[in-house]
């Protein structure tokens, strides 16, 4: 079978492959930032005023201006008091994590992601809506007053948006630090992209935090933090923020600057996913608002293959694992194409 795992092309919604064209569905790029054609403009205008990188740390007595700006506008975007912008999600996730981790008592979700881990991979056995009553049960039976709850925003592999409202129940005397991984919605999920941040459960006892990698949606090597400015101040305290080179600056130019690129992207991309939850076959598994679909049929890979179009396909989570198939869509779709794969399915 044909391979394409060494492209010499970035994929977009065409992959090229032994002379031929393939319609490609998969991937992580929502919004099509890495083929937009405006937004590269934007990013050689951001490489001509602030270079190729900056190999500096944040506490460098020389400092670009653009960190602290786009921090603003990430947190106007993304609707926190403040942010914190570093150079990748994985670093971002780890900062939080162990920042907090002997604030209390550590709860994980079901199959978060490894940049949350503390260590070793923690074992939950349960769905997310049965863990997600399960623990304000036990946290309000509980003799401790502190703890430290982690959760992806949603699972974007079997797609489903998690709802945390159940955590408005824990009772006020309990003090909570709540770290939920956006990375798959932030600038996906929710009106515009705007993220999970909002709609997570706000009340006194409960500090919200939200990590993110920007490199899906966004486009952007680089990784955020979001929550209100004093959590921000004391992330930003820390030797790992402080000892880090942070993202290129030309990056981030072209992020403050793409507003409007992203929600004519995001529009697209709604449009798009609209199309598919109206016309997709039964037997897919999906999320309205996420374009992700996905199937349990192991065959269906080889079969649209033959038919020009290539889906996700990889074991998961272990290597002798069954193959993980899912259609995932993007912004750069045409209606052609999404017309195209569901006569194929």
């Amino acid at each position: 079978m044909i391979s394409f795992e060494k492209l010499n092309k970035a994929p977009s919604r065409l992959l090229s492959q032994q002379n031929q064209d393939y319609l490609y569905f998969g991937g992580t790029s929502y919004l099509g930032i890495n083929q937009n054609e405006y937004f590269r403009g934007l990013y050689l205008e951001g490489l001509q005023e602030l270079g190729l990188n900056n190999g500096t740390s944040r506490s460098n007595n020389v400092q670009l201006a653009i960190y602290n700006e786009a921090e603003k506008e990430a947190s106007s975007r993304f609707c926190s008091e403040a942010s914190l912008i570093n150079s990748s999600g994985f670093l971002a996730a780890q900062l939080v994590v162990r920042q907090f981790s002997s604030f209390g008592e550590v709860i994980y979700a079901p199959n978060c992601h490894p940049a949350l881990w503390l260590n070793n991979k923690p074992v939950v056995q349960s769905n997310f809506k049965e863990w997600i009553v399960n623990t304000t049960h036990y946290i309000n039976h509980s003799k401790s007053k502190r703890f430290v709850i982690i959760s992806d925003a949603l699972n974007n592999l079997r797609p489903e948006i998690y709802d945390f409202s159940s955590l408005q129940g824990i009772q006020g005397d309990k003090e909570i630090v709540l770290i939920v991984d956006d990375s798959h919605g932030i600038g996906v999920i929710g009106e515009k992209g705007i993220g999970v941040y909002s709609a997570l459960p706000s009340a006194k006892n409960i500090v919200r935090v939200v990590v993110a990698s920007m490199a899906k949606g966004l486009g952007i090597d680089a990784g955020i933090v979001l929550s209100d400015a004093s959590t921000i101040d004391s992330l930003k305290q820390t030797g790992i923020f402080l000892g880090a080179s942070p993202p290129a600056p030309a990056l981030l130019y072209a992020f403050m600057n793409a507003k409007e690129i992203y929600h004519d992207e995001w529009n697209k991309l709604y449009n798009n996913m609209l199309y598919m939850e109206k016309m997709i076959p039964e037997g897919f598994c999906f999320a309205k608002g996420f374009p992700a679909y996905y199937t349990e049929r192991s065959e269906l890979y080889s079969q649209l293959l033959s038919k020009g179009i290539v889906i996700s396909s990889f074991p998961y989570p272990q290597a002798n694992d069954p193959l993980l198939n899912r259609i995932v869509v993007s912004s750069g779709h045409r209606k052609e194409d999404l017309q195209y794969l569901i006569n194929q399915l």
